[in-house]
């Protein structure tokens, strides 16, 4: 995505790359990256917390405005309630799993 967002950005159009993944967003150095320390796929909050979802989404936005150089990438200061770790191949281990994904699972 940060690489996409640089090409939107030379066309005049502002971008915010909200990231779970620190290393590679700041590999692809984007104009802009918030880093969420949340399971992939995770990045505005666990299924359900509108209140997280909304507060990131403004964090975000509000880089538009506040950022003064290219390339800023900021932390966003909280972390995911349960513990979790990269699995290899995408997989995830049940403790991983937002609570709204394991319940739609058991049921299958």
């Amino acid at each position: 995505m940060g690489l996409v967002s640089r090409l939107l950005e030379e066309r005049g159009i502002a971008t915010v790359c909200v990231a779970t993944g620190r290393d590679l967003i700041n590999l692809v150095k984007a104009p802009r990256a918030l880093f969420v320390n949340h399971p992939m796929g995770n990045n505005f909050g666990a299924q359900g917390d509108s209140a997280m979802q909304t507060d990131i989404l403004r964090t975000a936005l509000a880089m538009i405005v506040n950022t003064e150089v290219g390339g800023e990438l900021k932390d966003y200061p909280t972390n995911w309630a349960k513990p979790f770790q990269f699995a290899p191949g995408g997989a995830r281990k049940p403790d991983q799993q937002s609570e709204g994904f394991a319940v739609k699972a058991q049921q299958r």
